[in-house]
């Protein structure tokens, strides 16, 4: 076995949000074949307890924890001319750690995860895995956001843009979550070599005959994510204010539960008549398996949305908006809604509709299995590494 340093702009544990699911798997892979040395950042408490599935693996662990505040990132992006992720993510204690795995071994290969953490790469075969092309919702919430805001947005857009290319021209493979990231990234003038490794889904972790729990007499539609985060807000807000009055003049008992941690202020505001928050839950599944329904009315999504393979792996129907359904195959199981009347629709049909969505599960494992979805990484490394 070679040595591998796997570098990540958070923990990749918990997995309980859309990064760290992937980068969480996509690390227990590696561990299989390559010894893992991790250098990563932490927030909360649970960054710093690698569980024993993944620990036990590891050759090193090293997370440092993330003390700079974004305004202080801001000043020093605004001198340097960076983009504002880049000082971010710039620490000392990271940089010492990265230098003391390069000196105490021999790396055969870089797994680099999320464009913040490039800037730590060194001169073994790297593979730079950007997820999304963040520089496009940069771009897209410069788009929709008022002054000051929209210039900060836009300057970060074109700055971290600029930066994306430079990565995929110096790194030896540039990965994205999705074809259509892949496409977007070409598209702005990436180079190099560009691969889709699509997200997968623990078919058996999401197993709905696992999770026999009876459903509320009143139907529950169910929203999932990190609820701080604003394309999130930004969508649960929409359905509130939107969408859920439509729905409940046709279906008055129904509940809209919002279900994920760190819920925002604007979140929190919007419990009420018929709105649920719930804040941070044991295990998100419980609500998958009582919904009625579940719902991504995102306006903003890039590369594909867990949230929605977790809810098709449990056999939900599910509606979601053009953007949030454009990186999965879902082959039909999942309803797509263009505007508020639409989606509102979907949803009475899907609360009058089967109680259970058995195609979409059968789908999950036909196409998104974490094993299958990750096989083509083997190659990729083998052949870069060699």
């Amino acid at each position: 076995m070679r040595d591998l340093l796997f570098l990540a702009h958070r923990a990749p544990f918990p997995p309980d949000r859309g990064d760290k699911i992937r980068s969480y798997h996509v690390l227990r892979h590696l561990t299989r074949d390559w010894r893992v040395h991790l250098c990563a950042f932490g927030e909360g408490e649970a960054d710093f307890d690698p569980p024993p599935a993944i620990g036990e693996r590891l050759a090193s662990c090293h997370i440092v924890r993330r003390t700079k505040p974004m305004p202080v990132a801001a000043i020093q992006a605004l001198a340097s001319g960076a983009p504002i992720s880049l000082p971010a993510f710039a620490h000392p204690a990271m940089s010492r750690a990265v230098a003391r795995v390069r000196a105490g071994h021999r790396l055969a290969a870089s797994y680099v995860f999320s464009g913040q953490m490039a800037q730590y790469r060194g001169a073994e075969p790297t593979i730079m895995d950007m997820v999304d092309v963040d520089s496009a919702k940069f771009a897209a919430l410069a788009g929709t956001a008022r002054w000051p805001m929209r210039g900060v947005l836009a300057r970060e857009a074109k700055r971290l843009g600029d930066y994306e290319r430079q990565v995929g021209q110096e790194v030896d493979a540039t990965l994205f979550v999705s074809e259509a990231e892949a496409a977007l990234f070409r598209s702005g003038g990436g180079e190099g070599r560009i691969v889709a490794i699509e997200n997968g889904i623990d078919a058996r972790a999401y197993d709905p005959a696992t999770m026999a729990l009876e459903r509320p007499d009143a139907p529950l539609i169910v929203f999932t994510g990190q609820m701080d985060y604003r394309p999130n807000i930004d969508a649960v807000t929409r359905f509130v204010t939107r969408i859920l009055p439509l729905v409940r003049a046709e279906r008055p008992a129904a509940r809209f539960a919002i279900v994920g941690r760190a819920p925002s202020p604007a979140v929190r505001r919007l419990a009420g008549e018929g709105v649920i928050v719930t804040g941070e839950v044991p295990d998100t599944r419980i609500w998958l398996a009582r919904a009625a329904v579940c719902v991504a009315p995102l306006t903003l999504a890039r590369g594909i949305q867990n949230k929605l393979l977790e809810a098709m792996a449990m056999a939900r129907p599910v509606v979601a908006s053009v953007a949030a359904a454009e990186g999965i195959d879902h082959d039909g199981t999942i309803a797509v809604a263009n505007d508020d009347r639409d989606f509102a629709d979907k949803v009475i049909a899907a609360l009058n509709g089967p109680t259970d969505n058995p195609r979409a599960r059968a789908q999950v494992l036909a196409r998104y299995d974490w094993t299958a979805r990750l096989a083509p990484l083997d190659d990729l490394l083998g052949d870069v590494a060699s």
